[in-house]
């Protein structure tokens, strides 16, 4: 079915054409056309939608044309991550969506022609029943009278949403009269249920004047809240409140590391495998998935001891009772240039101390950094050096309050660590607080048994920019997190770059901030040689 309008071309592949990257016609995300084949969502903030398989929230079953839910993109949400929430419906919403569906689907109506009319008991209802939950957040209905309710609240919207015919052509009503209709042919105008600096007060947004005006019969319905603002809604997830990941989230411990997955838009037979009924209530595949890469270096949240409190812009960490650590988001593997970046003691109580320095993702986060094999550190307290619990005299003084430190760290090119992170496409899928993560476990016993030194490798550290000299040299290969390590309610902010207060003069370096753009291509090389290195076997798995 085509129609015309002045703002947006409806094609028979259900692709709405028009407009630019991130407008009302093409996905804020990846920028390709919209899909009213599929469930797509509409940003409350900046009026944009977005394909389901774009968005890494989990939202559970859904249908297209949706009206009962207030979404928020990473784009606009302060925290970088996004917000969804399902609301209640009444009873005319639910219908426009029931309309809408009907109409785009091509489905005949009751009488045999081309389907803008449709029999509420023969079409509607039974649209609603079989939709119930995806349509709203209310209980079904338990006895039948709700039909009867149904049909007089949707006269009393008629010319205001929706068109009816009472009787067919002989004037008389047949068994599936009232026949009902949208008052709008185009459904882009179709919008969320949203009252707020620039939203949509209307769900057929300009398709009547008195809609835009305010007034008229469909004007006194209530608007649900949203998400946005300072009061948390009723029943509500909890808003995530630190940079760029979920507040709630598994920790990485007792030998398991979970990471923070995304739907892969480049993920092959993704179609087919919505589309496919065989794969209901067994576990999504990896695959389908990736790793979400963080749009910048900072302090972990996941990869960190619970205990440690973070700043709300991950750039800052305070201690609690016992030595315990946090890595950054991002390692150094290997390269011809330094890695450097820096910290700042900002507040230290007496008898708090804290080691910094690098290490690999295997260290102990419940013990101070050089503790094991995998970590390596300087020490506040006497400016001791420490690796595998053994410390050594390396700068008379030590730091403290005030003081800025730099961390450097050279690891020659024939580091046998591969530049290429791992892929977690062939790792289980777990769901955590409706996001999901990559599931994996740590092997320590192996990597201990694979750790070499690493030839013409060092870590130099600095004091307020005055180069303290080597303290290590010939490090494990590996590849190594910037890592603080706190004792009792110390408190260091870091400083990935480029703006270093102190950058070194003496050495040619890299900021420790350029690893974020690299990290991504490495990750997506390495999640693209896995797609196409099992590409036969999962071909098999979606189609067998």
């Amino acid at each position: 079915m085509d129609y015309d309008s002045d703002d947006n071309e409806m094609l028979e592949s259900g692709v709405a054409d028009g407009g630019e990257k991130g407008g009302l016609s093409s996905c804020g995300y990846c920028g390709k056309l919209r899909n009213l084949n599929s469930v797509e969502l509409m940003c409350w903030q900046c009026g944009s939608w977005f394909h389901e398989s774009c968005i890494s929230y989990q939202l559970g079953k859904l249908v297209p044309f949706m009206l009962n839910y207030s979404f928020t993109c990473k784009n606009c949400a302060s925290t970088g991550v996004e917000i969804f929430r399902k609301t209640q419906a009444q009873l005319r919403d639910m219908c426009i969506t029931a309309l809408a569906n009907l109409q785009h689907s091509g489905q005949k109506d009751s009488r045999g022609s081309a389907g803008t009319m449709f029999s509420l008991q023969r079409d509607v209802i039974p649209f609603l029943e079989q939709n119930w939950e995806a349509l709203t957040t209310a209980a079904r209905r338990s006895t039948q009278s709700w039909h009867t309710t149904l049909q007089r609240i949707l006269m009393k919207e008629v010319d205001a949403y929706f068109n009816v015919e009472e009787t067919g052509e002989s004037g008389e009503p047949t068994q599936h009269h009232p026949f009902f209709g949208l008052i709008t042919s185009d459904l882009t105008l179709i919008r969320p249920l949203v009252d707020a600096p620039g939203g949509w007060r209307s769900p057929l947004a300009g398709s009547s004047q008195h809609q835009q005006s305010g007034k008229g019969r469909g004007a006194k319905r209530k608007v649900p809240e949203t998400t946005a603002g300072n009061k948390k809604a009723r029943g509500d997830m909890p808003a995530p409140k630190l940079h760029g990941y979920p507040v709630d989230h598994p920790f990485n411990k007792d030998g398991y590391r979970y990471i923070l997955a995304e739907p892969d838009p480049h993920a092959p037979f993704r179609q087919e495998f919505d589309d496919s009924n065989d794969w209901a209530g067994k576990p999504i595949p990896g695959w389908l998935y990736r790793g979400l890469s963080p749009g910048a270096v900072l302090l972990a949240l996941h990869d960190r001891a619970p205990q440690l409190r973070t700043a709300d812009d991950r750039l800052a960490v305070s201690g609690d009772k016992g030595y315990c650590l946090i890595r950054a988001t991002h390692s150094q593997v290997g390269g011809s240039a330094r890695v450097y970046w820096e910290c700042t003691i900002d507040d230290q109580p007496e008898g708090s101390h804290t080691r910094i320095g690098w290490c690999q993702q295997l260290a102990n986060l419940q013990a101070p950094l050089g503790y094991d094999k995998f970590g390596y550190s300087w020490r506040s307290r006497k400016g001791t050096v420490f690796h595998e619990s053994r410390g050594k005299h390396y700068f008379d003084g030590g730091f403290s309050e005030g003081d800025v430190l730099g961390i450097m760290i050279d690891l020659p090119e024939k580091n046998p660590v591969s530049q290429f992170p791992p892929t977690y496409k062939d790792k289980p899928l777990v769901k955590f607080r409706s996001h999901l993560y990559y599931e994996d476990k740590d092997d320590v016993p192996e990597s201990l048994k694979n750790l070499k030194p690493l030839s013409g490798s060092k870590i130099t550290f600095f004091k307020n920019g005055k180069c303290c000299g080597v303290a290590f040299r010939h490090i494990y290969g590996g590849s190594y997190y910037p890592t603080v390590s706190l004792y009792r309610n110390i408190t260091v902010s870091v400083n990935f770059g480029p703006d270093f207060k102190y950058p070194p003069k003496t050495h040619e370096y890299r900021g420790m901030h350029e690893r974020c753009e690299e990290s991504m291509v490495e990750r997506t090389l390495a999640d693209m040689t896995y797609l196409v290195e099992n590409e036969g076997k999962l071909r098999l798995d979606v189609f067998t």
